[in-house]
């Protein structure tokens, strides 16, 4: 028996080499040679993908380009449409990652029906599932459509038949990567395959109008599996966050040709699908424990929509001589820095001492602006001393513990008013030419110390 041959390919640039290196020669990225089976090379010189001729396209002056409004579709679902700008864009590549039984399938499913039962024809093809397995969830979901089509394909020429059939306004391909080309030599999953795949779902959409979907496989660091690539071809990159073990779901947008990134989705998963949340930061704070130490509300902003979240912190001597540092929902390394600072710009003694964080809900903060409130929590753990319901804290905090500037401060203050906070500690530069809301009462800090005693944290004096 012959022995197979096989070739170490670059999931990130495509790179093949004949042996396994740590590093990529050509992108510089380390441990990403996958090893593949190489096809034989008679047969990949018979098989070899002719790409299309280029359109031929002359030159525009940008100022004799006509100006269109771009045609958008609304989903049916507020929250997907507020992450995509106002609706689903014609002609246009959207790419929906996230783990495992987080409820991609299930949201684009829900679309499908929505879009379906507005009249719109969609195709949804499916190369995991059958269409007797479609039909379940489309069942438990009590969701249908005349107009809504189900596909179970994996060949991409089959796929492309079909939709010149139906001309769909939507289409829905779960997933990519387990799409082929049969010209292609190499196995479906692969980086060619993923890469000719894409290439060939972007010209369709963008001759034919129609929107397409692809959902992504993501790796066990949470990027989306195959080449890097792939986010750069596609118009829009939405994530699905949250632990599966909690109700909420976030959807993320990190990148939108047609609206603003960073915009925020939430969702709750039932047994019915994915039911929107409304009133995100009331749902974040439904279940918080009141005039407990460690615990501090801050708002935080996703892209334009502001939300209310739940710090806590949990502080407790340790018996070991080297204390503990667990984060869930921040960056560790922030947290160790606001350690640091707390100690030696405020006196707190945090060299023996355990400290734990956690962001109610699921959420996950990366702005500096929650930087305040988690010195707040910690310290008031700490002091085993609660800080009133009714305040909010927020701010960003530098090394010398000093408390900068943060954007957006009146959106937040008017989020935090809405809700019935009435006191708001905020970086003092902030108080400059903003409106603050009747009945609220903003504090304005300059140092983290100074923050400290407002809140009765520091020494127990204000």
């Amino acid at each position: 028996m012959a022995r197979i041959k096989t070739i170490f390919v670059c999931s990130e640039c495509g790179y093949e080499t004949p042996k396994w290196m740590g590093k990529c020669p050509d992108c510089g990225s380390w441990n990403t040679l996958v090893e593949q089976e190489a096809a034989p090379a008679a047969r990949a010189e018979e098989k070899k993908l002719k790409r299309a001729p280029g359109s031929g396209a002359q030159a525009v002056r940008v100022d004799d380009i006509p100006d269109e409004a771009m045609a958008r579709r609304t989903t049916g679902i507020a929250e997907l449409d507020r992450v995509l700008g106002g609706g689903v864009v014609d002609g246009s590549l959207v790419l929906v990652g996230g783990d495992p039984g987080i409820g991609k399938s299930t949201l684009l499913t829900q679309l499908c029906a929505n879009m379906a039962g507005e009249g719109a024809c969609v195709l949804y093809v499916s190369g995991e599932e059958s269409s007797r397995q479609i039909k379940m969830r489309a069942r438990r979901l009590n969701v249908s459509g005349t107009g809504f089509y189900v596909l179970p394909e994996n060949d991409m020429n089959t796929v492309e038949k079909r939709m010149q059939e139906l001309s769909p306004s939507v289409m829905i391909v779960d997933s990519i990567q387990t799409m082929y080309r049969p010209e292609m030599a190499s196995a479906p999953g692969s980086v060619s395959q993923v890469r000719e795949c894409a290439s060939m779902l972007m010209h369709l959409a963008k001759q034919s109008g129609c929107s397409i979907f692809l959902v992504g496989h993501v790796t066990k660091e949470g990027a989306i599996a195959g080449p890097r690539i792939l986010e750069h071809m596609v118009d829009a990159v939405l994530y699905f966050e949250g632990d599966r073990q909690h109700q909420y779901r976030l959807l993320r947008a990190v990148k939108n040709r047609f609206g603003s990134v960073n915009e925020l989705g939430m969702f709750e998963m039932t047994d019915r699908g994915m039911r929107e949340v409304e009133n995100a930061s009331e749902a974040l704070l439904s279940e918080r424990a009141h005039d407990a130490s460690g615990c501090v509300v801050m708002c935080a902003m996703e892209g334009s929509r502001p939300l209310l979240t739940d710090v806590q912190a949990l502080v407790s001597t340790t018996a070991f001589g080297n204390p503990r540092r667990m984060a869930s929902g921040v960056d560790q390394g922030r947290l160790a820095l606001l350690l640091a600072v707390l100690e030696k710009r405020v006196g707190l003694r945090m060299y023996d001492q355990d400290v734990y964080i956690n962001i109610a809900g699921g959420m996950s903060l990366t702005e500096p602006a929650a930087d305040l409130a988690l010195c707040a929590a910690v310290a008031s753990s700490h002091r085993n001393r609660s800080i009133p319901g009714n305040w909010a804290v927020m701010g960003e905090v530098g090394l010398a513990g000093e408390v900068r500037a943060i954007g957006q401060a009146e959106r937040r203050i008017a989020e935090c008013a809405r809700l019935g906070f009435d006191h708001v500690v905020l970086p003092k530069f902030n108080l400059r030419n903003v409106r603050i809301p009747e009945g609220i009462q903003v504090v304005g800090v300059e140092t983290v110390a100074q923050a400290m005693v407002e809140l009765g944290l520091h020494r127990g004096e204000r």
